[in-house]
């Protein structure tokens, strides 16, 4: 799909077929998942080679970062599917020549469907084409840290049913702490997309202010808008690198409590071992079939050994309190 944003333009879809052109006024081409005869309308009008689905696909710094002919290509991969619980990333190609901005993408993110929107309304956004590409990068950083404090809440939730107040509320069942474990995971590969679409946007906002184009001093406000959406995606990545780290030690402190748990029921077996063997052992002398046992013909030899494996069973148990072990 082929449409164009400009200042006489409102997005409509461009047809790929005759001797059809893109508008001269378009400073935007928004290309979704393009078809062959798509690429190859747009490479004419613009005389620039259009990044296909297997480019985009590159993570080589090199081969996502670079200029050719005048014109700066860049990847980024931008955050999507968080609403449907499937968190991933996609990379989108940005082209910007000297007057236009093409883009290539084979999904639609929310926030670049949120900038669309925002372009429809207010077409004064889409009146040059590095303005297109600084707010869009700014709709990308604001939705990665719109997630992020999404992502800092549920990770309070989690902190507040592993540590409880009272300790027999930290007793989670099985089923729970599987489920908690399973949040955790969750939380953390969301986490380790957003720290990968930050990064990449960092790099692409660093090539970005570097190149010779935004030090023309007709570009002077889209550098001072790309410092601060440097400034922002750095404070993105620390702050998910935090995040990370708090999530590891949740982590840890859930297979901590599991290993508590074992730990108390092997404890437990210890205890019934330590109590129940003296009392077998004495049960078992005196269930021996021997001819010759002088208990056995003893007026007082069943109760005293009642008494025995009694006495057997509650000494061990006085003597595990007394040293404060149960």
């Amino acid at each position: 799909m082929l449409r164009a944003y400009g200042p006489a333009c409102d997005g409509s879809i461009v047809e790929a077929k005759g001797d059809n052109r893109i508008p001269d006024s378009a400073t935007w081409i928004d290309l979704e998942e393009p078809t062959p005869e798509e690429e190859a309308l747009v490479e004419r009008c613009i005389h620039l080679n259009v990044p296909t689905q297997s480019e985009l696909a590159e993570i080589e710094p090199s081969s996502r970062l670079f200029e050719r002919n005048g014109a700066l290509y860049m990847t980024v991969s931008v955050l999507f599917g968080v609403q449907d619980g499937t968190p991933s990333t996609t990379p989108i190609a940005f082209v910007l020549s000297e007057n236009r901005l093409v883009t290539v993408r084979y999904a639609t993110p929310k926030p670049v469907r949120a900038f669309i929107d925002h372009v429809r309304r207010e077409p004064e956004l889409a009146r040059d084409a590095p303005t297109v590409l600084v707010r869009m990068l700014d709709a990308i950083i604001d939705r990665l840290a719109d997630e992020i404090e999404d992502l800092a809440g549920d990770i309070e939730k989690i902190s507040s049913h592993i540590f409880q107040r009272q300790a027999d509320e930290r007793r989670i069942p099985a089923a729970r702490l599987t489920a908690l474990l399973t949040r955790v995971g969750r939380a953390h590969s969301l986490l380790s997309k957003i720290r990968y679409s930050a990064v990449s946007t960092l790099r692409m906002l660093s090539f970005l202010s570097a190149s010779s184009r935004m030090h023309d001093e007709k570009n002077k406000e889209v550098r001072y808008h790309l410092a601060s959406l440097s400034t922002d995606a750095s404070s993105l990545s620390e702050h998910s690198s935090f995040l990370s780290d708090n999530l590891q030690f949740l982590l840890d402190a859930s297979l901590g409590l599991i290993s508590t748990e074992q730990n108390a029921a092997m404890k437990l077996f210890s205890w019934a071992a330590l109590i129940f063997l003296p009392p077998t052992l004495i049960a078992g002398i005196f269930g021996m079939n021997f001819e010759y046992m002088p208990e056995l013909q003893w007026r007082f030899g069943y109760p005293a050994a009642l008494i025995a494996i009694v006495a057997s069973a509650v000494l061990p148990i006085l003597y595990l309190k007394l040293r404060r072990w149960i």
